[in-house]
């Protein structure tokens, strides 16, 4: 059996689409699942069973079951939110949770950490665990990743695997119900449905051009596709990048959506919000080095044929993955 947590979620049921896909059907989902919108991403899915969140641990005393691995990619993820408490909770407290009950039962483990830990990349973007504990965060999200990260890092006792992957600007299909917090893509494919044209935050830094900030977008096939490989092949445990390698611009993005949607391109710049401005990551790229020389292989999707996948065959179809 495998447990995912954050499983009605945009990455979590993308992820057990992927491990049905693979003939992988006895699957505990935890979750909230108090959000209807939400719990849509979830039908048609294969489950043993649906546990809320924090009856977990209750729930596995009570049914005891042979858990041969643990996705754990439930979070809090709002980077919007300063009040750390709200992260401390899920991302920290409940994160350690689980660890010990894997190492407890000696069970695999992938947890998503996330490129916020990298702050403004003072110091790159290579996931050295050394580097772990000089990372500036900008916001209370990804201290709470980051702390988890360092939590991690000094533990004598530890599953018999692990990886934390870094998870950088993830897109694709499941994220009706994130709202503010879906991704740019999302946000402009409703933008240019509505009003035939996307806003972009214009540039508030001397080195950049508006529409020229740098993301390194992955698409959420790819990283599901990771978490298979790492189920599957027993490398060597720690925290891994997890985007393309490759930035690309705001421009880039807004482009290939208008040419999916065969909408004549109309962007209009706006002032990035004073509330996040100076928390504004200008570029993100992931290394990507440590997980191929570990053996994946697989090339990432291009941002022109993920947009065209995920425009075409999802939002313009109101269709889930």
């Amino acid at each position: 059996m495998v447990i995912v947590t954050g499983a009605a979620g945009f990455i979590g049921s993308c992820l057990i689409s992927k491990l049905n896909n693979d003939g992988f059907n006895d699957i505990i989902a935890v979750d909230d699942f108090s959000n209807e919108t939400k719990n849509q991403n979830l039908l048609g899915k294969q489950l043993i069973a649906k546990v809320e969140r924090f009856s977990l641990f209750e729930w596995l005393e009570k049914n005891p079951s042979q858990i041969d691995f643990v996705f754990h990619i439930g979070a809090r993820t709002d980077t919007t939110e300063f009040d750390y408490q709200v992260f401390e909770k899920l991302n920290v407290s409940y994160s350690k949770q689980i660890w010990d009950f894997c190492t407890q039962k000696q069970i695999p483990l992938v947890y998503a950490s996330s490129a916020a830990t990298y702050g403004i990349g003072e110091q790159g973007y290579d996931d050295k665990e050394e580097n772990v504990h000089l990372l500036k965060p900008l916001n209370p999200y990804g201290d709470s990743k980051n702390e988890f990260d360092k939590w991690v890092l000094a533990q004598q006792k530890c599953p018999p695997r692990w990886y934390g992957l870094k998870f950088f600007n993830v897109y694709g299909p499941n994220e009706y119900h994130k709202a503010r917090m879906a991704s740019v893509i999302f946000h402009a494919f409703h933008q240019i449905t509505t009003n035939k044209s996307m806003k972009l935050f214009r540039s508030h830094h001397p080195l950049y051009k508006d529409g020229e900030q740098l993301r390194d977008f992955v698409y959420v096939k790819d990283l599901v596709n990771v978490c298979l490989f790492l189920m599957k092949n027993q490398i060597k445990s720690g925290i891994y990048n997890l985007g393309t390698g490759k930035a690309r611009t705001f421009l880039d993005l807004a482009r290939n959506t208008f040419k999916a949607m065969n909408v004549p391109e109309n962007i209009i710049f706006v002032d990035t919000p004073l509330d996040i401005r100076d928390k504004y990551q200008y570029f993100t790229e992931a290394n990507m080095s440590k997980l191929t020389q570990a053996g994946y292989n697989h090339p990432f999707t291009s941002l022109e044929e993920g947009i065209e996948d995920y425009v075409k065959n999802y939002l313009m179809k109101n269709l889930y993955l």
